[in-house]
């Protein structure tokens, strides 16, 4: 009598499946919040394996928690309407004009596509900004001078974190509802502030106390002076890294961003390669992972 044996492919898929059991139990019932931005936001591939992701990681009890940017589609609806983009030390200068596409672009056409890619792969997500119940509680933030240490500079509405509250994420959270957050904040006066989409999502992950924080990249991770991969770093390492140079240039603001939230309560935080497919599964359900994890106290 013969057996019909399955092919290797289904017994790779079978092995995957039984090496994601214990992550699915370690983190049942708990909280990731996912910072969505780069070559994932914009391939389409990309785009509709992200979303998959998220929904798989709901269905399977875990809570995600979605922070998106949008950089490049605020750039090109600035450019479309003849506005230039203008940028300091890395921030991009926001006057009320460009506030006004900012709030469009963010929590209006950027945040609804994700929405909607959520949904049609079965999720049930929920649109918000700062705004909504106050969620994002932030103030104007003054930027030091490059080169003259006394003196501050101002560029317009872009804004950090004063506060987050909670209660909606979490109401949101219990009803199995997945938050898509668009980062503009609220003032005390009602008025809009554009944030670093990094920064808001970590500050997040703070308040929530967050098993994880994860950061789309479109890089591999943090690499070593010969391009090495770096991961399993604590603060300390990170801060030594730092130190000698091997961590510079535009992975320090995301390195400051995992260090604080991780010294804030925050488990772990991934800075993963947005650019490979279901980075988000490889990372928080495999041995190996894809990316870099700094890992707390």
């Amino acid at each position: 009598m013969s057996l019909d044996l399955p092919s290797s492919t289904a017994q790779e898929k079978a092995q995957v499946l039984s090496e994601a059991l214990p992550y699915i139990q370690r983190f049942f019932g708990k909280t990731i919040v996912i910072k969505y931005g780069g070559n994932a936001m914009t391939d389409e591939a990309l785009k509709q394996g992200f979303a998959r992701d998220v929904v798989l990681l709901k269905l399977v009890g875990m809570n995600p928690v979605v922070v998106h940017g949008g950089g490049p589609q605020i750039g090109e609806m600035l450019k479309r309407v003849g506005k230039q983009s203008e940028f300091i030390q890395g921030m991009r200068v926001t006057d009320r004009e460009t506030m006004d596409i900012v709030e469009m672009v963010l929590g209006g056409l950027v945040n609804k596509e994700i929405v909607n890619l959520i949904n049609q792969q079965g999720g049930r997500a929920v649109g918000l900004t700062g705004k909504d119940g106050r969620l994002i509680r932030a103030k104007k933030l003054l930027m030091k001078h490059a080169e003259k240490a006394d003196e501050w500079l101002d560029i317009g509405q872009v804004g950090e974190v004063l506060e987050i509250d909670p209660e909606l994420v979490a109401l949101l959270d219990g009803h199995d509802f997945i938050p898509v957050i668009a980062p503009v904040g609220v003032g005390t006066q009602g008025e809009a502030y554009n944030i670093n989409a990094d920064l808001v999502a970590g500050k997040l992950a703070e308040t929530l106390r967050a098993e994880k924080l994860v950061l789309l990249t479109n890089t591999t991770g943090v690499l070593d002076k010969e391009g090495g991969l770096l991961t399993g770093l604590t603060a300390e390492r990170v801060e030594a890294y730092i130190r000698d140079g091997t961590i510079f240039g535009g992975m320090l603001p995301k390195i400051r961003c995992a260090l604080e939230a991780v010294t804030n309560g925050v488990k772990s935080c991934h800075i993963i390669d947005g650019r490979v497919a279901h980075a988000l599964l490889l990372e928080v359900l495999t041995d190996k992972g894809v990316g870099t994890l700094i890992q707390g106290a």
